[in-house]
């Protein structure tokens, strides 16, 4: 109790963090995607952040906005990813001042940005656009590496010891890294600010189950056991990113899939509704060949095997709501 006690105070805090930033800044769920690593790109670079998520440039200065590309030490891709790229996406990468290639140094705390390839834009699109001609991933996704941009592109890698940086944002990367660690301490997860796993830390709250680390396969466990999949969403659409077989066959490990439904600006869980994985994967199987027979009718490609289940789902699949905040 008095570990779950202490827990929500932090929680609290970061709640006024945010608010503070969104105030200050106009930037908004500074808590989701690594955004967080963006603020610290932008401090180190002396940007000044783009509010937005997906879709919107990460930082800007006088020269004009800049894309944001990092990996951080501990993860095990060490280059950087561009998902779903179109002719359009590469087209408009022309417009950027620069995309920032950041290498983040996380075996030491506080992470921070130590070395990065500031590419400009012309540069990278045209690199991108003739590179991903040969590729036939139906995902349209492809990796950038240091020997890439060095050999191909002529860039030198650049440090940020050699900037001096403003400080816009450091007080409360600060902050929010302190916060963080204690957080990390007291349920034993790791690398809580990647993906979703603060918003699933929230989530069991509710549940008592402990969040796996971001390298494992499952979300959480029980005190039994048993293992518990996760999906974390702000309405009722939760989104179901890979639907291959073997991210199916791994469901069924689980012994219950769970969709919450989050508040990120107050940082609350309104609702928490549970279903058994056989009768997940059944319906996920199902509205994938839905898609897929749409998207031949339309003479489409099916990029990605992803699809959400929403509010009409949940009688489907027969799931219980257990919590409900209201």
């Amino acid at each position: 109790m008095k570990n779950e006690d202490q827990l929500k105070k932090l929680i609290v805090r970061l709640v006024e963090i945010q608010a503070i930033f969104y105030k200050k800044f106009g930037v908004d769920d500074i808590y989701s995607n690594s955004k967080v690593f963006e603020i610290l790109l932008a401090n180190r670079l002396n940007h000044r952040l783009v509010p937005g998520h997906s879709g919107s440039r990460d930082g800007k200065d006088k020269k004009g906005e800049y894309e944001y590309k990092h990996y951080k030490e501990s993860s095990s891709n060490h280059s950087w990813t561009f998902n779903d790229f179109t002719d359009t996406t590469i087209s408009k990468l022309r417009g950027c001042a620069a995309v920032v290639f950041a290498h983040v140094n996380d075996s030491s705390y506080p992470p921070d940005l130590d070395w990065f390839y500031l590419v400009p834009g012309e540069i990278i699109s045209d690199y991108l656009k003739h590179a991903t001609l040969k590729i036939k991933n139906t995902r349209k996704m492809i990796n950038v590496s240091q020997k890439q941009i060095v050999t191909s592109m002529g860039i030198k890698k650049s440090y940020s010891k050699d900037i001096k940086s403003k400080n816009y944002y450091t007080k409360y990367l600060k902050e929010i890294f302190a916060i963080v660690r204690k957080m990390q301490k007291i349920v034993g997860t790791k690398e809580i600010l990647t993906s979703n796993k603060l918003w699933e830390i929230l989530v069991s709250l509710h549940t008592g189950h402990q969040i796996l680390s971001e390298q494992k396969k499952h979300d959480a466990k029980d005190s039994l056991g048993n293992f518990y999949e996760y999906k974390v969403a702000k309405n009722f659409s939760w989104n179901f990113q890979d639907i291959s077989p073997a991210v199916l066959e791994k469901y069924k490990e689980d012994k219950e899939i769970l969709l919450a439904i989050v508040d990120k600006k107050k940082m609350k869980v309104l609702k928490i509704f549970s279903a058994d994985a056989p009768n997940v994967i059944r319906r996920l199987k199902e509205k994938l060949k839905e898609k897929k027979a749409r998207y031949k009718k339309q003479g489409k490609i099916l990029r990605r095997l992803q699809v959400s289940l929403s509010k009409g789902d949940l009688k489907i699949i027969e799931a219980s709501e257990i919590y409900s905040l209201n």
